[in-house]
Formats: C-alpha cells, sequence, structure tokens
C-alpha cells in the first residue's frame, strides 16, 4: 500500500494534460520521481503543447492505449474525470498496481512538507500564485502546486503550475468540488469564501468545517459572514475586509483606475496590475497569511506591485480599435458575474462570453447563473453564451444554454445565444463599440485558449 511519498518511485497519470494532474507530475519529477502518463488528447504526429512541456521536464508521455502501464509501475494516479472502464485503469488492476486519485497524491506531498492549503469557491489559484510571489519575495523559497499556470513561471517555458520549492513550506489549493479539501492536514489553512457552485451551501459548509478541524492554523475572509460564523472563527486567526473592525487584517480605500487596482492593508499601501474588488481580497488574504509566518507588510506590497497574473485569470491578450480583449476562467455563477463587474471600471461596455461546461452542473445552477448574471449587467452591457461544453461521458443533454439566454432575455437583458462560438465574432462585431471590453468566461475546455487568441 502507499502510505508515503517515499513508498514509490516510478508513477504513471492517466489524463496527465489535466491543470491538476500536470501540476503534481511536474512537481514529482521535481522531486526525482520517475513520472510518466498518457492522455486522450495526445495524438500520434500531432503537436501539444502540455506534451512538449512535459516532455521536457522529463516526464515520458504515451498515447492513452495503456503501454505507458508495465509491471515496473508501483502507483497509477487518476482524476476525477477518469472512469473505471477507461481500458488503462483496467490494465492497471491486471496488474496489481495501487490506483490513487489525484487528490490522495497531493495528500501525500502535502504530509512531506510545511503547507498553506487554499480553500473557498473563488480565487483559489489567485490567492495560491500571489502567496507564493510573497513568500518568494521574502526569502521563503516556498513551492506551489497551483490550479492554474503563473505568468512569471510561464515565462520560463514551462506550464506554470508547479514549482518545487528549496525552503520548508508548499502551497496549495485545496478543492471543495469533489470533497477532497477534508483530506489534507495543513499547517495554515486559509478559506477565502462560500458560494453555490458543484453543491449546495449546506454541503459545502459541513466540507469546511472538516477542513477547519484537519487545520492547525485556519485564516478565514470574513467578508463571507457565512463562513466566519458558522466556522466560529473567532479561536483562529481571522481577518476581514472593509467594514469588519475585528479583524486582524483589513483592507481599505479600494481604488480601481482601469487595470489597476490600489488600496491600504494595516497603514500599508497596495498597487497591483489587475482588476477588481475580488483580487483585493486575494491580496489581503495572501498578505494576511504571509505577514503572519513573518513577512513584513512593505515587502508583501513589493512583491504584488510585481505580480504578473495567471493564466486566464482576466489576462489582458489585447487591445485594438478600443476594444480590450480579456480571457478569464470565470465559470460558476458568482465568478461570472465578478468578472463582469471587474471590467466595467475599463471601459464603457462589456460584451461577455460565457461557454458554461457540463450539463449536469449547468442543469444544477440555472437559476444562479441568470440571477447573478442579471443583476452584474449594467444596461448598456451585453451577455452572450455559445453551447454548454460536453466533455464525454453519460451526460443527459436536457438542458441548452440558450435556455439561460431566454430566461435573462425575460429579464430584459441584452442576452444573445450563438451556437457555435466560431460564429460568435462576426455575430458580435456590430455590437462592438470604440471602448469597450470583449470578456471571454468558460472553463474546462482546452480549446479556450486557441479560441481566444484567434
Amino acid at each position: 500500500m502507499i502510505h508515503d511519498i517515499n513508498d514509490f518511485k516510478n508513477v504513471f497519470f492517466i489524463g496527465i494534460a489535466g491543470t491538476g494532474m500536470s501540476a503534481i507530475a511536474q512537481y514529482l519529477a521535481g522531486v526525482e520521481k520517475n513520472v510518466s502518463g498518457s492522455d486522450r488528447y495526445f495524438k500520434e504526429g500531432e503537436f501539444n503543447d502540455i506534451k512538449e512541456k512535459l516532455s521536457a521536464e522529463g516526464i515520458h508521455c504515451f498515447l492513452q492505449n495503456g503501454e505507458g502501464i508495465t509491471a515496473n509501475t508501483d502507483l497509477v494516479v487518476v482524476s476525477t474525470a477518469i472512469e473505471d472502464t477507461v481500458a488503462e485503469v483496467q490494465k492497471a488492476k491486471l496488474l496489481n498496481i495501487p490506483i490513487l486519485k489525484r487528490s490522495e497524491v497531493l495528500a501525500l506531498i502535502a504530509k512531506s512538507k510545511k503547507t498553506i492549503a487554499v480553500g473557498g469557491t473563488s480565487g483559489k489559484s489567485t490567492t495560491s500564485a500571489m502567496l507564493y510571489d510573497i513568500l518568494s519575495a521574502g526569502g521563503l523559497q516556498p513551492g506551489i502546486i497551483s490550479g492554474a499556470g503563473l505568468i512569471s513561471i510561464i515565462k520560463e517555458g514551462k506550464i506554470g503550475n508547479a514549482k518545487v520549492g528549496k525552503g520548508d513550506w508548499l502551497v496549495i489549493e485545496a478543492d471543495e468540488s469533489d470533497g477532497s479539501i477534508v483530506q489534507y492536514h495543513p499547517e495554515v489553512g486559509l478559506l477565502l469564501n462560500i458560494d453555490k457552485d458543484h453543491q449546495e451551501i449546506d454541503e459545502l459548509m459541513e466540507i469546511f468545517g472538516i477542513f477547519k478541524k484537519n487545520t492547525q492554523q485556519l485564516f478565514v475572509v470574513n467578508q463571507s459572514n457565512l463562513l466566519a460564523k458558522q466556522l466560529s472563527v473567532n479561536a483562529a486567526h481571522d481577518f476581514g475586509v472593509g467594514t469588519d473592525n475585528d479583524a486582524g487584517y483589513k483592507a481599505v480605500a479600494f481604488v480601481q483606475n482601469g487595470l489597476t487596482i490600489s488600496f491600504n492593508i494595516n497603514g500599508t499601501d497596495f498597487n497591483l496590475n489587475t482588476v477588481g474588488k475580488l483580487n483585493m481580497e486575494n491580496a489581503l488574504a495572501a498578505t494576511a497569511v504571509a505577514n503572519h509566518l513573518g513577512v513584513d507588510l512593505s515587502i508583501c506590497a513589493a512583491a504584488l506591485k510585481n505580480y504578473k497574473g495567471i493564466y486566464r485569470r482576466h489576462q489582458v491578450l489585447g487591445y485594438k480599435h478600443g476594444v480590450w480583449l480579456i480571457d478569464d476562467y470565470a465559470h460558476n455563477p458568482v465568478k461570472c458575474a465578478r468578472s463582469m463587474e471587474a471590467c466595467q471600471p475599463v471601459a464603457d461596455k462589456v460584451i461577455a462570453w460565457f461557454q458554461p461546461h457540463g450539463y449536469g452542473p449547468t442543469r444544477f445552477l440555472r437559476n444562479d447563473f441568470v440571477k447573478e448574471i442579471a443583476e452584474a449587467l449594467r444596461p448598456q452591457d451585453e451577455i452572450w453564451m455559445s453551447e454548454i461544453f460536453y466533455a464525454g461521458g453519460t451526460a443527459v443533454k436536457d438542458i441548452s444554454a440558450s435556455d439561460l439566454i431566454e430566461d435573462l432575455k425575460a429579464l430584459g437583458k441584452n442576452a444573445f445565444f450563438v451556437e457555435d462560438r466560431n460564429d460568435f465574432l462576426e455575430t458580435a462585431r456590430p455590437h462592438l463599440t470604440s471602448n469597450c471590453v470583449l470578456l471571454l468566461m468558460g472553463a474546462r475546455d482546452p480549446g479556450l485558449e486557441q479560441f481566444g487568441k484567434e
């Protein structure tokens, strides 16, 4: 059985191109494990950027046909998207090779380091990246396993979502969507917020409650009063935004000027090249943890002034004819609304395009999507949607993105459906003005990066 990171040497990942999987694969390669893997997006004779970057890290990539799994394989890792019927899973079982989920392997890695686990419905990747940058500037030489690539690491020619640090601390994302957050026992836990996403609020509160019990020291961003009250954070280190004078760390004087924001934390001025109050909250959370670990607030501010951002999180792709093109990973109701609101100070008009993913999640969140998006839209703003992204499997296709658009139209909103996203730009072109933001939103679909580039 695998109980420790030292219990295996040769590890194989099924679905290695996924963001969460590739991060762990790179980290394990960085601590001298023999790592290999396969993915259904790897095709014979076809270039794949993720495959190239994994190979450059010494990770052997295979087609998803089973040839990479042998009797020498000590461990097979699967993501939640990999079903038991996949041929490679069957082969691993036939060879009696232990199979662990991605989150279980991340828990093993976390056990081997002093870990800061970042949880919450929104902002985990951004806050993790900010915290990594601050701890690096503070000389702590941290490691990171993230759900998104840090632009600063991507510029090194890497995927950017993992780095092995020489210091004691490791920053990880603790995901509540599959409940895996309860597997971690970190030295420091950070909870950012709570919104209905993959589960109802009461289910999430139960999960976050277990996370609190497993954590030696808990930080809660109590801009979410629900989190602060129900988790009884009075005994832990907690910090808030704006109005909570009991908070140990408090952000005030928020100003957004175009694509930059400024605010003050406990008497220190912060300036970041990013957008939205949500990023003030993320920066506040990262700063609070880092300062508690001994990094001076002035160093926190200096590090965040140089923060380069992360892949597909309000990433500015270009500016032409008065139109800003911004790409964002927003994919649940609150994230979509906050993403749109963050772009509103940038230009007179926001044209937001959104591709929902998964028929089940879209059905579950239909009313929430309509409510949150409707409330975020100004009279001049527009919301466009293309059809739901289908990643395969046994989903019941009994809902369409057009259903959400019709709901929004019924509320008097400027809402438009264009089934094929490849038709979106030509259809929307007459709606563009000389002072607007074209905001792309969506997740899970690996083709979204190329869509933004095109």
